[in-house]
């Protein structure tokens, strides 16, 4: 079941990082400090850290700094920022974990988004910096990062919102689902988060007990429509049960019988903007062994990170 542990612990704790601490719709904030070895930029498996060699970590850090470049050029101080995880490919789906994306004063990117705490059992609402988040792929050899330019006002309502620290967590649910259906309250994913922040952002929403619910009425009057995943397998599906961060007890009896599960992820979150806002331009950057490359538009970047006509290419040494 890689499908759904990939969307449960996709994001990785890096140093000088900072949590949202608290139950659903709590306050406090309190910072955590991880280590700061070689490790802390490879991604968090519950427990599970890999060992990336010398030449990896290199590349992973030149791979942020182009990511960073590409969103100082951007004009925007808030994007929609999405990265590859573990391997999703026999699903179809690249990109995983999507997040909030802002620069400070001071010209720092951190991204904004959920994590589930595996020592604590508890999702939590968890700030990164960029090259932490950009080294979040399970394969230190190839990475992808998504990165959508919003309108200014989009991007302003957006940011007022996220940066909103109780706002934040009154959208945080208390128990955590990696398959979580999109319109449901029961339980939510970290991209589920995502979603309902815009909805809270560009709905003009009221907090309360039910602005969750409020967030998904308004997504669901403005169109959101997360295409299903075609798990095409009986034994995937039946897997849930033994897995504690899967649930289907949330999702239409139709979408379980037709093996087909829909639950938020970037390429929905992305879709939507797309939609809503025609202005909006993506960028695509990846790495593999050898180069960097830039891609712009809204066509993929092709598969194992090769450039296409058009493309900016950085070459490793």
């Amino acid at each position: 079941m890689r499908f759904g542990v990939s969307l449960a612990l996709a994001a990785n704790i890096a140093a000088g990082a900072a949590v949202l601490v608290g139950a659903a719709g709590a306050a406090n904030e309190a910072h955590a400090q991880s280590s700061t070895n070689g490790n802390a930029a490879s991604i968090a498996f519950c427990d599970r850290t890999q060992k990336i060699s010398a030449d990896q970590q290199d590349h992973i850090l030149r791979f942020a700094a182009v990511v960073r470049d590409a969103l100082n050029a951007s004009g925007s101080d808030t994007v929609l920022i999405s990265r590859s995880g573990l391997d999703l490919a026999r699903f179809h789906i690249r990109y995983s974990h999507a997040a909030i994306l802002s620069r400070n004063d001071a010209g720092t990117w951190t991204a904004r988004q959920l994590y589930y705490a595996c020592d604590e059992g508890n999702p939590r609402i968890y700030d990164q910096g960029l090259a932490g988040f950009a080294a979040g792929s399970d394969d230190p050899a190839l990475g992808y990062i998504s990165i959508i330019r919003l309108p200014a006002d989009a991007a302003q309502a957006l940011r007022k919102a996220a940066l909103d620290g109780p706002r934040a967590l009154s959208l945080l649910a208390r128990t955590y689902s990696a398959n979580a259906y999109p319109f449901s309250t029961r339980y939510q994913n970290c991209n589920q988060w995502v979603i309902e922040m815009l909805a809270v952002a560009w709905g003009g929403l009221h907090d309360g007990d039910d602005l969750r619910a409020s967030a998904q009425h308004w997504l669901a009057q403005s169109g959101y429509t997360p295409e299903p995943v075609e798990v095409g397998s009986h034994l995937l599906m039946m897997g849930a049960f033994a897995i504690p961060l899967l649930h289907l007890d949330d999702h239409p009896e139709a979408d379980r019988y037709a093996l087909r599960i829909k639950t938020s992820l970037p390429s929905t979150i992305e879709a939507f903007i797309r939609q809503r806002f025609a202005a909006s331009e993506r960028i695509e950057i990846c790495h593999n062994s050898g180069q960097i490359v830039v891609h712009r538009g809204w066509t993929p970047v092709a598969e194992g990170c090769r450039p296409s006509a058009g493309d900016r290419v950085t070459l490793f040494d």
